[in-house]
């Protein structure tokens, strides 16, 4: 560009060229090359083939929102479900801090060591205010997560009830067909509606810790007759007297609840996750449950019954979504909202006429 202050004319005027501005974009970066996208038969062959990284692409389309995105997860599933089936499936649970990612890794690395093959789907809480989810269970499973034998997949839990990923049954029914022969669904906390982990595993392990307090305090009728089986953590060093203290008082409590159904009352052990004692005798309680459910006819009825109420949940979801994604039921809600809000109008009367309209609509 030239500058008509350097003519002759203007004496004693000079504008410098300057210095050239480096470009936006690093010349030596690589161009970040675009995700390929699948088919549903690519998909499926993939994930029988045992393909980590399909696999975890099918799980993000069975996260995914997007109609498309779903209709195409459900026709892989439908593709995958006569190759499931035949995994041991975990559920875990217990307060935070009582080490649940660290006993998931302590446990999945004994596991591989006597050759299975592991998914573990670690639930993450969402955040009411931002729906986001920090993810970093991996972060506490180091070990687990490069072993080429394991699978480790944090989800949000959406809103969901009781820290369940909404898709989280669909996400086993696709790591089974991966060929992982144990599933380990590791929730985030305890409370009532920790009935949905229940309602897709074949065995429910409570994790508490003692020296926290009173140990009564995590005596819970709900999660307590729900529980495979209930294990202390941090028993070593000096809490190891406490821990054992605190073991036989849930047995205690355990012989004043009715007797399950399987037959089998849940049994109590000490271990440490941190310095990797007492891990054989809680694997050792597992398989002899779900060999004596086998044997019991227990373990098939409770998938029955598991299938049963899935089905019904499916139901309640596909209700749900197609009454909120109607247009006009969203105008309305918005109008029944404000009269609730200025006492026009009950909440119950509010509702009832929002249903009125969608069935007679």
């Amino acid at each position: 560009m030239k500058h008509p202050e350097n003519d002759a004319q203007y004496q004693g005027l000079t504008v410098n060229k300057g210095i050239n501005q480096p470009p936006i974009i690093n010349p030596y970066s690589k161009k970040r090359s675009q995700r390929k996208t699948y088919s549903v038969e690519e998909f499926v062959q993939g994930i029988l083939a045992g393909n980590n990284v399909i696999l975890s692409q099918a799980l993000t389309l069975i996260e995914s929102l997007r109609p498309d995105h779903q209709n195409m997860a459900h026709e892989i599933i439908e593709r995958c479900l006569p190759y499931t089936g035949q995994s041991v499936r975990w559920g875990i649970t217990g307060v935070p801090g009582a080490g649940k990612s660290t006993s998931i890794e302590a446990f999945g690395m004994e596991l591989i060591k006597q050759g299975k093959k592991l998914a573990v789907l670690a639930i993450d809480p969402s955040s009411e205010r931002s729906k986001g989810s920090i993810l970093g269970d991996k972060t506490r499973m180091e070990a687990l997560s490069v072993e080429p034998n394991a699978f480790v997949r944090p989800s949000p839990t959406g809103g969901s009830l009781g820290g369940v990923a909404r898709k989280t049954r669909e996400s086993i029914v696709l790591c089974e067909a991966a060929g992982f022969d144990t599933i380990f669904v590791e929730t985030v906390g305890v409370g009532q509606s920790e009935t949905a982990v229940h309602s897709m595993v074949d065995f429910f392990l409570l994790i508490q810790i003692a020296g926290a307090g009173d140990e009564l305090q995590g005596i819970k009728r709900g999660i307590m007759e729900m529980s495979d089986g209930i294990i202390i953590n941090k028993a070593d060093g000096n809490n190891i007297d406490r821990a054992n203290l605190a073991a036989a008082q849930y047995r205690n409590a355990l012989k004043l609840f009715p007797m399950p159904e399987s037959g089998l009352r849940p049994e109590v052990i000490c271990y440490s996750a941190q310095q990797r004692t007492g891990l054989t005798e809680v694997l050792d309680m597992v398989n002899k449950h779900i060999e004596l459910f086998k044997a019991k006819g227990s373990f098939e009825q409770r998938r029955t019954q598991q299938a049963i109420y899935w089905m019904r949940q499916s139901i309640d979801e596909a209700l749900r979504n197609d009454f909120y994604h109607q247009p006009e039921i969203a105008a309305m809600i918005e109008i029944k909202e404000l009269e609730v809000l200025n006492n026009k109008k009950t909440s119950f009367s509010a509702a009832r006429e929002l249903l009125d309209y969608y069935y007679n609509s």
